[in-house]
């Protein structure tokens, strides 16, 4: 979600006259905070993530709003060939002929990466893949996108999977396609909700009612994502 909010938190600011002060983080990171009770007004989870947090009791009843679904894509190196991936065989080969692959680093609770790692496992792939996979972990500060221009730039990888608004992000690189239809996740719906430690109530709705608004799902679809 970060591409998406840091274009649209300028124009809420305009127009609401209220200031934002925004933290990124992996959705584990996000939903950690909430769930440590730190002074948040809104977050920003995928569902499994949110489901888990209302049912402890962490987030106020009925705040939350869906705001987008994001498709994992696949991207190459700027200038290489585009391999198939139409078919979850053709992907499977992809990952099987690179030299490097990258994904999200499930470890800090990239929920692409985690999901990524799972089906590798379910295809058979996890210990093939395993030696040549290198993660993205960007440190405090960094975006994922930014990792992952680095990894590009410096040959330490040739396929990479990630939300497609992350690829969209990356220098260095040029976005094959979606990975195939069996292979995407639910998991991957973002929503925004107000954590019970909230201390301004009626402005996190106001940000709130933006993030679903019509201009915030047009700054989605120009980022990939579907908030239909």
């Amino acid at each position: 979600m970060r591409a998406a909010v840091q274009e649209l938190a300028g124009f809420f600011e305009t127009s609401s006259g209220l200031k934002l002060v925004i933290e990124y983080g992996t959705v584990a990171k996000v939903a950690e905070k909430v769930t440590g009770d730190d002074p948040i007004d809104v977050a920003i989870l995928t569902k499994p993530f949110l489901d888990e947090l209302v049912r402890a009791g962490k987030m106020a009843g009925g705040t939350a709003a869906q705001l987008a679904r994001v498709p994992i894509g696949l991207a190459v190196r700027q200038g290489a060939p585009k391999p198939d991936i139409k078919t979850v065989e053709a992907f499977k080969k992809t990952l099987l002929d690179a030299k490097f692959i990258t994904y999200g680093d499930p470890s800090v609770g990239d929920a692409a990466g985690v999901h990524m790692a799972k089906t590798l496992e379910t295809l058979g792939l996890a210990s093939e893949t395993r030696p040549k996979t290198r993660l993205i972990s960007p440190p405090p500060g960094q975006s994922g996108a930014q990792f992952l221009t680095g990894l590009f730039q410096r040959g330490e990888t040739e396929v990479a999977m990630a939300p497609i608004s992350v690829l969209m992000e990356t220098q260095g690189a040029e976005i094959v396609g979606l990975l195939p239809a069996e292979l995407q996740t639910g998991d991957l719906v973002f929503f925004a909700g107000t954590p019970w430690t909230c201390r301004q109530p009626i402005e996190a709705k106001t940000f709130i009612d933006f993030l679903t608004g019509a201009s915030a799902k047009a700054v989605y679809r120009t980022k990939g994502m579907d908030p239909d």
